[in-house]
């Protein structure tokens, strides 16, 4: 999950909040109780009273700075709860609260001798794989799957205050050195991923994304769920995932050397994400605004203590494209010019007045059915990170015939806050459109703009249909959700006695109750007024970080995969009906 621009706010809000005179500015909204910081620290409740009121410098269109930050600013209404970003992670201070002897899943051993894993530096330790097959995995097993050892540490944004944590990892020889090896079945490699599907309670939209955009002909991280042992304490069920990476087994472009600065040679091939840069990367802005809308009706459901009111964002604002392949250390100054020239001049074509021409417009520049099924993959997902975070695209390497080198769409990542599961972005509106833009980060434009072309979307119609015969149907959908359901069985009830915030107890009435966790926001009251164009956010949901973003709670695993097969269900009677 990303949603960086709210962490960033919330970031600058527990270090100014301390002065009780700003927080005068404005009364904000928020609500005074809360109470509880997380983990990490924080403030001990109640909140502060007070707000924000146009303090917060935020971006123009061309990337300047407007003077006095949210013009309408509702502000910030306190913080009930605290902040404390897990960025580091001490594995020897997790609770062993579950009893764990054996599962039907493969069972991943991490031991880090005591190191503190950070979200920064790789830190090292020692794997062990069981993975029996079809027998059940014990873990007194002998390792069978991976022996040896990793590089490790913490991935995420905002999920890095969640108490499951992600891991990215790295498998080494003993002397350090990359080691490529078949994990659990997939292609040898050596950079991986460990996802925690701490707030998707069906603990398989990841994996459903990734498969489906695998069976649409293209490539996604494969996926094996697993569950994980750190340093002898039982931390959850995982994903074990590929890492994205170019590579003959991953996105499979032609390598990239410092030397490839002129002519074919410096066409390809590039990966780049829309997505401000993590540190150490490289990244440039786009010519043409993105869209920003704020007509999405509230956001989040009320936190119980929390900010009165970030400014909503209207209109369009500033769209950020990340390097992602060549790394920034072996990019040089022609390349980046060179892959930033090139995006931008596709988003200039798909804005221009022939775009649809079928030799000179978006088609010359773009893998037109890449595109196709990248908007079908999002739309039916609704994810609240789509089209305009962790939004992948890669450049192949141009012919020497002159054909190829085009900007293809993918590959997918991130579908935590997907199909039905968020509660923010319009991502809970079963009738909404992800190409619209929402209230929380930029869209490119381009994407609403190739909606404009009849010839485009009559190939999104047709491989709807295509796609709704097999892969797509109802009952090809309820088969994956019922077999990863099966896999998940066992393994649910340690998950969610481990996190048992997770799952919401039922009222008397047979309504869920709003779930509580130790430690986490207080609340957010909810964001009004603010940038031109109004609007703005509703307030977050309650429940401490679990429910920050949760559309909706559930007491049970079973509860969880009945709405998500009627959510897909709803979702794709509306697709159907707007794509005959």
């Amino acid at each position: 999950m990303s949603f960086k621009s709210v962490r960033k706010f919330l970031i600058i809000g527990a270090v100014v909040l301390l002065p009780l005179t700003v927080c005068s500015q404005f009364p904000g909204g928020g609500f005074p109780g809360g109470g509880g910081g997380f983990q990490g620290g924080g403030f001990p409740g109640g909140g502060f009273p007070g707000g924000f009121g146009g303090r917060f410098p935020v971006q123009d269109q061309e990337g300047g700075q407007i003077p006095g930050g949210f013009p309408g600013g509702g502000g910030f209404g306190g913080f009930g709860g605290g902040f404390g970003m897990g960025t580091e992670y001490d594995p020897t201070t997790t609770r062993n609260d579950v009893e764990f002897t054996s599962s039907n899943l493969p069972i991943v051993i991490i031991q880090t001798e005591g190191k503190t894993l950070t979200n920064k530096e790789k830190s090292g330790a020692t794997m062990k794989i069981i993975d029996n097959g079809k027998k059940r995995n014990k873990i007194t097993d002998p390792a069978n799957g991976y022996d040896g050892n990793i590089k490790i540490k913490l991935r995420g944004n905002s999920s890095l205050f969640f108490d499951q944590k992600r891991f990215t990892f790295e498998t080494v020889t003993p002397e350090g050195k990359a080691n490529d090896v078949e994990l659990l079945g997939m292609p040898a490699d050596n950079d991986w991923v460990l996802l925690a599907p701490y707030n998707d309670v069906s603990m398989m939209r990841d994996a459903f994304a990734f498969d489906m955009w695998n069976n649409m002909g293209h490539w996604a991280p494969h996926t094996r769920y697993c569950e994980v042992v750190m340093n002898g304490k039982y931390i959850g069920v995982y994903t074990l995932c590929e890492k994205i990476k170019r590579g003959k087994n991953r996105i499979d472009i032609a390598k990239l050397t410092s030397k490839d600065t002129t002519g074919i040679d410096i066409t390809g091939g590039y990966i780049v994400r829309v997505d401000p840069p993590d540190e150490g990367e490289k990244s440039f802005t786009s010519d043409v605004p993105g869209i920003m809308n704020t007509n999405v009706g509230g956001m989040f459901g009320g936190f119980g203590g929390g900010m009165g009111g970030f400014g909503g964002m209207g209109g369009r604002a500033t769209v950020t494209w990340t390097i992602f392949y060549p790394k920034a250390s072996k990019l040089t100054d022609k390349q980046q010019e060179y892959i930033s020239d090139y995006v931008n001049t596709v988003e200039k074509v798909i804005q221009s007045d022939d775009f649809a021409d079928p030799v000179n417009g978006y088609a010359k520049y773009i893998d037109v059915e890449s595109f196709v099924d990248y908007f079908i993959h999002t739309e039916l997902s609704l994810n609240a990170d789509g089209l305009k975070r962790s939004t992948y695209f890669y450049k192949t390497k141009q012919n020497e015939d002159g054909t190829g080198g085009k900007l293809h769409a993918g590959t997918v990542w991130d579908y935590n806050l997907a199909y039905g599961n968020c509660n923010f972005a319009n991502a809970n509106n079963i009738e909404a459109w992800v190409y619209e833009g929402s209230e929380t980060n930029p869209t490119p434009a381009m994407w609403k703009r190739l909606t404009e072309d009849p010839a485009f979307m009559a190939k999104v119609k047709a491989r709807w249909k295509e796609l709704r015969k097999d892969y797509l149907s109802i009952e090809s959908i309820n088969r994956f959700i019922d077999e990863h359901a099966a896999q998940l069985q066992e393994a649910q009830a340690r998950q969610y006695t481990k996190y048992s915030d997770l799952l919401v107890p039922k009222r008397e009435d047979g309504q869920n109750t709003q779930g509580q966790q130790n430690g986490g926001f207080g609340g957010f009251g909810g964001f009004g007024g603010g940038f031109p164009g109004g609007g703005g956010f509703g307030g977050f949901g309650g429940g401490g970080a679990a429910g920050m973003f949760s559309a909706y709670t559930v007491s049970s695993y079973d509860e969880e995969i009945g709405i998500l097969k009627k959510w897909f269900a709803d979702r794709i009677a509306f697709l159907d009906k707007n794509w005959k």
